[in-house]
């Protein structure tokens, strides 16, 4: 079971921390990755991050403005978010898959086999 917190309302330029509680599963042997809906697109990619957490991957929009980060000791995921815009409004969900692949491989959300319920960022202007 994955269970994300730490949506929540904020203003354009500020910064949020998601994080992703895993239960259930080794966590340690799982990559994690993050993904985003918007109403009337696909889900989204966003970042990715290896079981060992030595390998990440982002989506271009999320390159140098979001951090995806793991605490194995914890079993848990996070996504740092910074310099937040409008554009970044979405549900979010975290995602586990038991693979030693490089992130960069898991980029798709057929990757992952275990999915959070999400929760929502809304960015005001």
């Amino acid at each position: 079971q994955l269970v994300e917190s730490g949506g929540g309302l904020v203003q354009a330029g500020d910064s949020l921390r998601l994080s992703c509680a895993a239960s259930g599963l080794s966590f340690s042997d799982h990559a994690m990755g993050w993904f985003r809906l918007t109403p009337g697109k696909e889900r989204e990619f966003v970042a990715a991050l290896n079981w060992a957490g030595s390998s990440s991957y982002y989506a271009q929009s999320a390159k140098g403005r979001f951090t995806i980060s793991r605490g194995n000791a914890k079993n848990t995921a996070y996504l740092q978010m910074n310099s937040l815009g409008p554009e970044d409004t979405a549900v979010y969900y975290c995602a586990a898959a038991r693979t030693t692949d490089s992130a960069w491989r898991l980029r798709s959300d057929s990757d992952y086999a275990y999915w959070g319920q999400g929760t929502l960022v809304t960015v005001s202007s």
